[in-house]
C-alpha cells in the first residue's frame, strides 16, 4: 500500500472523520481509523482517491480483502457497499435499537460481512446515539 500522507488527510477530510461503512465517528486519536481500499489491491484496486474510504478498525478488519459476498436474504452473490459510487442512506437504515438494516442486497451483505450488528458494536452505537454522536454526519 502506498497511501501518502496527503491522500490520508484528503480521505479523512472527505469523510468528515466518519467511518464510511457504519457511520461511527473517530473520536479516539489513539486508534485512528484506517484508509480502506474499496476494491482491494489484490483484486486490482488502485491507490487513487476514487478507491479509498475512511473505515473504522472493526469494519476494515472484518471486510479484509472482500468485495462481494452472498446476500443473507437471497443467497445470491452481491458486491459490498461502495461509498464512492453509492449513497449510504439508500442502502442502510439505523433502527431505534442501534442495529443496522440493509435496504438493498449491497447493504445486507455489507452488514453481514462487516459484522455491523455484533453486540459490542450495537452497544457502542446505542451509547453514542444517547449522547448525540451517532450517526456521524459529514461536516
Amino acid at each position: 500500500m502506498t497511501i501518502t500522507s496527503a491522500q490520508r488527510q484528503a480521505v479523512i477530510q472527505r469523510a468528515g472523520r466518519c467511518c464510511e461503512y457504519c457511520r461511527v465517528v473517530n473520536t479516539d486519536e489513539t486508534s485512528p481509523f484506517h484508509v480502506d481500499h474499496i476494491i482491494p489491491l489484490k483484486h486490482h484496486g488502485a491507490d487513487d482517491l476514487g478507491n479509498l474510504c475512511l473505515s473504522c478498525y472493526q469494519c476494515n478488519s472484518y471486510k479484509g480483502p472482500n468485495m462481494a459476498a452472498a446476500d443473507p436474504a437471497t443467497g445470491k452473490a452481491e458486491f459490498l457497499f461502495n461509498p464512492r459510487q453509492q449513497t449510504w442512506n439508500d442502502h442502510f437504515q439505523i433502527n431505534a435499537d442501534a442495529t443496522l438494516s440493509g435496504k438493498t442486497p449491497e447493504g445486507r451483505v455489507t452488514i453481514d460481512v462487516m459484522k455491523m450488528n455484533e453486540e459490542t458494536r450495537v452497544e457502542y452505537r446505542l451509547f453514542a446515539m444517547s449522547i448525540g454522536e451517532y450517526p456521524c454526519e459529514k461536516d
